[in-house]
């Protein structure tokens, strides 16, 4: 279907792809890894054509219809949620509006002189479109929009009146929408709750399209992809199986990469020590010139690289009183909406709430009461005695200074702490050498998320509210997140889409699904977020497995 051979693609002096080869089969669903940088957004728009390689060729067959969904979305009004989906679907999409716009046409009595031409017209578009099967796009679109989170009252509201994150899944919707034969999809979890993650996973799985994908995600690639293909120093490697195969099978490769290292590191100390020993032995002349030579064609293996990032040892927070928050009575509403109408809830010391819910149940809604940035509108909210707490909303982000390096944002932080214990707190958040100079206001939204649980983490709070901690982390740093928590000493309350941060950490789940009236009825489980999935047969509010 789609195949690169000996491609070949430099920025500057950075050469992102060196040879490199694979093919994308019909139907195949494919894992597309590699650190920031190594050329995974470089090789989506090559397969696109928005970039072309320096060496090598790329095969892709001409009537092949690609989706594409990237990292941004374009800023729209005037049209509704449903229309904008379609128009965006590709082809089909518009088929759709052109049709509506000759049907338009031929009732329209100022246009009766070209009555015959825009009939003639219809007639083409009408069987192209018949046949791509269009008259099924709208009942489709409604499913994906649905799927992806979409209320009715929003599909039919003005697509600018949504926010970047909603805009990004009405991108992911044109894309899905369009049914093309191959999908390549730049992080496409990143601004989805999970609800909405696991019905893409079943749409992806059941969709006869190839899909080449990257994601941060770990449930999301082992439950879709069959096959991962790694880029490492400019090279395409594939492991057939799920990203966990791909990972033991990467711990095997590092570790025979290091023993290979090592025995040629041996073998070439032994060799200098004979020359250096007797290079002056005229008796031993031959014999040094010809290991010199040896040593000179051999190929020098580099020494592996590999990225692990150590759990941040912080300090024990101070202990807090047994009562950490409490909700009384509390009602909380927006316009007409009810959010919460006599709302009970208590957390104790040391427990740890993950909160579960379709969109707009109320998740934030709950952390910014509990952390005093909104009030409610009835009932009471109740902090309890030696609280510390450390709140992290999306928003959180703001409280660093962009004119700052990241060195100096810890350091102005925490001016009399030892600058060994700063450095060990910057590296286990993966700022490692040089990376501490680093400007923040170039920073990726990953790595202003990291210096920001950074910061917090150093001289831990005892009462943790998180509102999606892991969103632009990669994988590597929310698994080290979840090591670094899972040893912390106080209270946590947290949304979460990530299932890996709800099984590691949750010991209670509070689910604010509706009952079958659309009506809020918060319900409390008395066990982690693994014993709830099994309790209740699904991962996700309305979603069932």
């Amino acid at each position: 279907m789609i195949s690169l051979s000996d491609v070949t693609k430099n920025y500057g002096r950075q050469a992102l792809l060196v040879d490199a080869s694979f093919q994308l089969d019909p139907g195949e669903k494919v894992g597309l890894v590699g650190p920031n940088g190594s050329g995974k957004s470089t090789l989506f728009r090559l397969l696109v054509g928005e970039e072309h390689p320096d060496g090598g060729e790329i095969s892709v067959p001409k009537r092949l219809s690609i989706g594409y969904f990237r990292q941004d979305a374009a800023d729209v009004s005037g049209r509704s949620v449903l229309d904008e989906a379609i128009l965006g679907s590709g082809r089909l999409g518009t088929l759709h509006f052109e049709l509506a716009r000759l049907e338009a046409a031929m009732a329209d009595p100022t246009q009766v002189d070209q009555l015959d031409e825009v009939l003639a017209h219809f007639g083409e578009v009408q069987a192209e479109y018949a046949q791509f099967g269009g008259y099924e796009i709208e009942a489709r679109a409604h499913e994906v929009l649905a799927g992806l989170g979409f209320l009715p009252e929003q599909v039919s509201g003005d697509v600018g009146a949504l926010s970047g994150g909603w805009r990004m899944r009405v991108a992911m919707a044109k894309v899905l929408i369009g049914k093309p034969d191959v999908l390549l999809l730049d992080e496409p979890t990143n601004h989805l709750d999970l609800d909405s993650i696991v019905w893409l996973e079943g749409f992806l799985r059941a969709t006869d399209a190839a899909v080449l994908m990257t994601c941060h995600d770990r449930d999301f690639m082992n439950r879709v992809v069959t096959r991962i293909l790694e880029i490492d120093c400019g090279e395409l490697i594939s492991y057939t199986g799920d990203y966990d195969f791909y990972e033991r099978q990467q711990a095997v490769r590092a570790e025979r990469d290091e023993a290979a290292f090592a025995r040629q590191q041996k073998m070439l100390e032994k060799e200098e020590r004979f020359i250096a020993r007797f290079e002056r032995h005229a008796a031993k002349a031959a014999q040094v010139q010809s290991r010199i030579k040896k040593l000179d064609k051999i190929e020098k293996l580099e020494p592996p690289k590999r990225r692990i990032l150590v759990p941040f040892e912080f300090r024990e927070p101070p202990r807090s009183g047994n009562d950490v928050a409490t909700l009384r009575n509390v009602s909380k509403r927006y316009g007409d909406r009810t959010i919460y109408d006599g709302f009970d809830f208590e957390l104790k010391r040391g427990e740890r709430w993950c909160v579960m819910g379709v969109n707009g149940a109320g998740k934030t809604t709950l952390l910014k009461l509990v952390a005093g940035v909104i009030q409610p509108d009835g009932g009471e909210v109740k902090l309890g005695a030696s609280l510390k707490m450390g709140y992290f909303a999306q928003s959180a982000l703001e409280v660093l200074d962009p004119s700052l390096t990241v060195w100096q944002q810890i350091d102005q932080a925490f001016p009399a702490a030892a600058i060994p214990s700063k450095r060990a707190l910057l590296g286990a958040f993966d700022f490692p050498g040089d990376e501490i100079d680093k400007p923040i206001r170039v920073l990726s939204g990953g790595e202003r998320s990291r210096l920001v649980l950074a910061q917090m983490l150093f001289d831990p709070p005892n009462f943790l509210v998180l509102d999606e901690p892991t969103n632009h982390l990669d994988l590597v740093t929310k698994e080290m997140l979840v090591r670094t928590l899972v040893n912390f000493g106080g209270t946590m309350l947290f949304v979460s889409h990530d299932r890996g941060f709800l099984r590691g950490l949750s010991t209670r789940v509070l689910d604010l699904s509706a009952d079958q009236g659309g009506r809020p009825v918060p319900r409390v489980f008395h066990g982690s977020y693994s014993a709830w999935v099994e309790a209740t047969g699904r991962e996700a509010p309305g979603v069932h497995a």
